[in-house]
């Protein structure tokens, strides 16, 4: 996450009751989540490897759950490499990935499950309003199957694209449209990766 989350919620003054973290990796934020005083934390992460670090880092203090989210149902198949240790991972076929990172080797495919947020039983109660998501140019597809979600949601922290990293992958304009549907504006970007970066949006009230 190349945004800093405890300066954004101080200087946005967001109160965060509850994350869903899509793209759970192993968990890396998940010792800053607990910094913050946030209980209701829900973790997607659909590869098996990566999942079974995730649940034994979090060791019970949030929901973890093996799957990836989009706009459709059913089984995916990932485009996987093990050299960034699983973190560039994507449904999309890599395209700039191999010329800026041509050490990440895309050498297997996996298929893993797929659902919509929406659909999703534990966040029905309503606890969550924040949704950080990295999930390699696939972060469009998973709004599309957020819909109802996204209105209950006050803040995002998206990795974003500003050229073409993977395969059609969409452009961080193409993600401001679909999010100002649902209230959302586009008010911190970093762009450390030069094609990409992370956005923070915040719902307009």
């Amino acid at each position: 996450m190349l945004l800093d989350l405890v300066q954004l919620k101080e200087k946005y003054n967001i109160n965060i009751d509850g994350v869903i973290h899509i793209g759970g990796h192993w968990g890396e934020e998940h010792n800053l989540y607990k910094s913050l005083n946030i209980n209701n934390i829900i973790y997607f992460e659909p590869l098996p490897t990566n999942f079974g670090v995730l649940r034994n880092k979090v060791k019970g203090e949030a929901i973890c759950i093996n799957k990836a989210l989009g706009s459709q149902k059913g089984e995916m198949k990932m485009h996987v490499e093990s050299n960034n240790q699983g973190q560039s991972c994507s449904f999309l076929k890599p395209k700039l990935h191999l010329e800026q990172y041509p050490h990440i080797v895309f050498d297997e495919e996996e298929i893993v499950e797929m659902d919509l947020l929406d659909e999703i039983f534990e966040i029905k109660e309503k606890k969550y309003n924040f949704i950080n998501i990295d999930v390699q140019g696939y972060e469009l597809e998973v709004f599309k199957g957020a819909k109802e979600t996204l209105k209950n949601i006050d803040a995002i922290i998206s990795e974003v694209n500003r050229a073409e990293v993977y395969e059609n992958c969409p452009m961080v304009e193409e993600l401001d449209e679909f999010l100002a549907l649902y209230g959302f504006k586009r008010v911190e970007t970093s762009w450390d990766g030069y094609t990409w970066g992370d956005a923070f949006y915040i719902k307009n009230k």
